[in-house]
């Protein structure tokens, strides 16, 4: 099993620099199978979000298409795979941030019901909770 660092990724979902993403896609197809997974940490994942939508401006609704593909590709293993489909969901309906999910939902995983936070978007969030 290899490991995926966010540039790969971001090559190979942009495709602007054609040298790059054609490298991202070799790897990935010869190196990334059912026998042989490629994996994707958590810190990946929201770096992957953070630039989708920061540095290269794309839609919510792109960037939960980008992070929706990438959990269902069968040659990946995506660290806390259950908690990043549910930090997706929120995504999409509007709620906080990916990260601000992802975070709530790992600690709820790990028998945390509320996550405080002074973040005020976050904590409108049902897993959330505004600092007292």
């Amino acid at each position: 099993m290899i490991g995926l660092d966010t540039n790969v990724q971001v090559r190979y979902i942009v495709q602007e620099d054609p040298g790059q993403a054609d490298a991202a896609a070799r790897l990935i197809k010869d190196r990334c199978t059912a026998r042989s997974l490629g994996y994707v940490s958590v810190p990946v994942l929201v770096e992957l979000v953070w630039v989708l939508a920061g540095a290269y401006r794309y839609e919510r609704r792109v960037v939960a298409t980008a992070i929706r593909q990438l959990l269902r590709t069968i040659e990946l293993m995506v660290e806390d795979h259950d908690a990043a489909w549910s930090a997706l969901r929120e995504l999409v309906a509007g709620a906080a941030d990916f990260a601000d999910c992802l975070i709530a939902h790992r600690n709820r995983a790990r028998g945390r019901t509320q996550t405080y936070t002074f973040d005020r978007a976050a904590a409108r969030g049902r897993h959330f909770a505004p600092v007292p």
